[in-house]
């Protein structure tokens, strides 16, 4: 029988692959980390062929283990080890004091109890990410900040705020209003690491006592030593009951390489590269192309319905009239300004990066900028804010109108298509859907639970993928086979990719089938159509998501009817409220109370206090701002019972509930007096 020299192990994990190379004495002779950026199969090609240059005519026993490694197994026909299982095997070689192991990976989190006498009692994540390694790093790009930056921000915190962690989008929620309550960075970091433990505890222990030493493996505990120290408080454990072994995120593969120097067989890297290499799976489920080919594409662009915003470049006029318009949305700001002619002369669109309220105000420190440089003067006739930060933004900045996103997104499609039948918006993690009859809105859907059908959701998979959303959009129009993912949450959809990915399928294929899942959710799962007559004959989608032209085509060839947009959709919502500054002006004649330029001088907080709401037992907390124009806005208030974020606060909200029970179950012999 061969004898081996080598033992490699392979950890193909949901984001990155590991590898170990151990000797004779199962010492590391070699050990690599790298995100594979879903290209799971081009780095263990890359990785095995170093590993032959660097043993030559060596021998090598070989074993696979992690989310995405069954693929690789099946197809190099190489043993598999479930992942639990490998990481307890160099646990109970190096460290059997250990009473617990936990381990946290990209999208699963996992615990192992160990007893005398008994086999190891193994818990894992089951269809929720909420406290991995993933959700970290979504919350460190929601914030901008790097995840090692998140990790020493929250060794300053002072303060830890509630997180909901089964979710990124209710994380993501309660994050923004921690941003618009002014939160401390350290703060907000600490919480966001916070609610990971508290998830990892609660869902994973499950009664069952965690007893010291527990030890720590995986990459975010490894890495983020705040992460760990989160797990120690809520543990109530000593610095010295959590052992962080060196290595710590190599485990799994460790644990790999032990199982195959178990194993008779023995593997040449170079011949099973090559064999990898040629041996492909295809799914026999792929969707329709989106284009045939690319001068189909090129073809459909000159040619789709698209009307062209008008445009006058500011300081076509030495004076200018305007009308002000700001979409402060849930992680990008638009601003829009209008003449008195409703041509567009300014336009500005930014990623928020944790704080709207400074994009707004460098927006328009822009727009004031380029008056100057062009002579112009610019005189703001009426303003009007809509969107995520519209509360915030009307106190801090006094703009004269609040509006409605819906009456908004209707206005912008009302200037495209008078006639339109149906509206489709779908922005960073909200969708809008609204349906129009005669020029008046019947319904409107909005997605509540789920942001897996917004711009979010494809920007999250293009940066995984290593894409601008311009090469994610391009690649994904030219695939061949797009994949089948269906229409499920972004945990779910995680899951759908690493399986077409095990199947065969590119990157280019991935795009595309999200760019069809996109369309799916809106239509089958948040809509829940049935009929797709019900749309009308006239659509018109806005939102910087419909940039994405793959989006677009799939929902073209889903609903089987023409679609209709501006050269700028993601600017509706602000060129929606610059219309209605411009009508509110036309109908009372009245000045506008925006300051303009010396507004922007009024964004900083002069006060700020922190209250509780007592208008029920859940005690909300609230924060109180005040500006130094003297308006005032609270924020963290979950209801409008007691606290409405306006400067009328004091007064306590209507309750239209109560209102319907009592005319609902009144004496009916009574009536009601005027």
């Amino acid at each position: 029988m061969n004898t081996i020299d080598y033992k490699i192990g392979v950890d193909a994990g949901s984001t990155t692959i590991k590898f170990v190379v151990l000797d004779a004495k199962d010492e590391f002779g070699y050990k690599s980390y790298r995100r594979h950026k879903t290209n799971v199969g081009l780095i263990f090609e890359e990785e095995l062929q170093r590993i032959a240059a660097m043993f030559p005519d060596a021998t090598f026993g070989i074993a696979v283990t992690g989310s995405a490694g069954i693929g690789i197994a099946e197809r190099a026909d190489i043993p598999f080890v479930q992942e639990v299982v490998a990481s307890v095997k160099p646990v109970r070689k190096l460290f059997p004091q250990a009473r617990a192991l936990l381990d946290l990976g990209g999208e699963d989190a996992k615990m192992v109890f160990f007893s005398e006498n008994r086999h190891p009692d193994i818990r894992m994540n089951g269809s929720c990410a909420g406290g991995t390694g993933a959700f970290i790093d979504q919350i460190a790009s929601l914030m901008n900040v790097s995840v090692e930056l998140l990790g020493e921000e929250a060794e300053r915190a002072e303060t830890i705020h509630p997180i909901a962690s089964r979710c990124g989008v209710f994380a993501k929620t309660d994050i923004q209003n921690l941003i618009a309550r002014n939160a401390a960075l350290a703060d907000i970091s600490a919480s966001a690491l916070h609610a990971v433990a508290l998830q990892t505890v609660t869902t994973l222990a499950r009664g069952c006592d965690i007893v010291a030493p527990v030890l720590c493996i995986g990459g975010p505990l490894t890495f983020i030593p705040a992460l760990r120290e989160r797990f120690r408080r809520i543990l109530d454990f000593q610095p010295d009951d959590l052992i962080v072994p060196d290595n710590g995120e190599y485990f799994p593969a460790f644990g790999a390489a032990l199982f195959a120097g178990e194993q008779a067989r023995v593997f040449d890297p170079k011949r099973l590269t090559e064999e990898f290499a040629r041996c492909s799976t295809n799914s026999d489920t792929a969707l329709p192309a989106l284009f045939a080919d690319e001068n189909e594409y090129e073809d459909w662009k000159s040619r789709r319905n698209t009307k062209t915003i008008r445009f006058a470049p500011l300081g076509t006029c030495s004076s200018l009239k305007g009308f002000l318009g700001v979409d402060s949305g849930s992680t990008t700001t638009k601003i829009v300004v209008l003449d008195e002619n409703q041509n567009l002369v300014y336009r500005h669109y930014a990623n928020n990066e944790g704080n709207s309220l400074t994009k707004i105000a460098d927006g328009l420190r822009d727009f004031y900028r380029l008056a100057r440089e062009r002579r112009v003067e610019a005189n703001i006739l009426s303003s009007a804010v809509t969107g995520y930060g519209e509360d915030l933004a009307l106190s801090a900045l006094g703009f004269d109108h609040g509006i409605v996103e819906t009456m908004a997104h209707l206005a912008g499609a009302q200037y495209i298509d008078p006639q339109v039948s149906f509206i489709l918006d779908i922005g960073g993690q909200d969708m809008k859907s609204i349906f129009v009859d005669q020029g008046v809105i019947s319904n409107i859907e909005l997605n509540e639970a789920c942001s897996s059908g917004c711009g979010s959701f494809l920007q999250n998979f293009a940066s995984t993928m290593h894409l601008t959303p311009e090469e994610f959009a391009h690649r994904a129009c030219l695939a061949r086979r797009p994949a089948d993912l269906g229409s499920r949450c972004t945990v779910f959809m995680n899951s759908k990719v690493k399986q077409s990915l095990r199947e065969g399928a590119g990157i280019d294929d991935i795009a595309a089938g999200l760019a069809y899942s996109v369309v799916k959710n809106c239509l089958f799962k948040v809509l829940k159509i049935t009929n797709l007559n019900d749309l009308g004959e006239r659509i018109v989608v806005q939102g910087g998501t419909f940039r994405n032209d793959a989006v677009y085509r799939a929902l073209e060839l889903l609903s089987g009817k023409a679609v209709s947009s501006t050269d700028y959709p993601e600017l509706m919502g602000a060129f929606g409220a610059a219309l209605y500054a411009f009508r509110q002006r036309a109908k009372t004649g009245a000045s506008g109370a925006f300051a303009g330029e010396e507004a922007l001088n009024d964004v900083q907080l002069v006060q700020r206090s922190d209250l509780r709401c007592r208008g029920c037992t859940n005690r909300c907390a609230v924060v109180r701002l005040k500006f130094r124009n003297g308006n005032v806005c609270y924020a963290g208030n979950k209801c409008e019972k007691v606290f409405s974020s306006s400067a009328k606060a004091e007064r306590k909200g209507f309750n239209a509930f109560e209102r319907k029970t009592e005319l609902l179950t009144r004496d009916g012999r009574k009536t009601e007096t005027k």
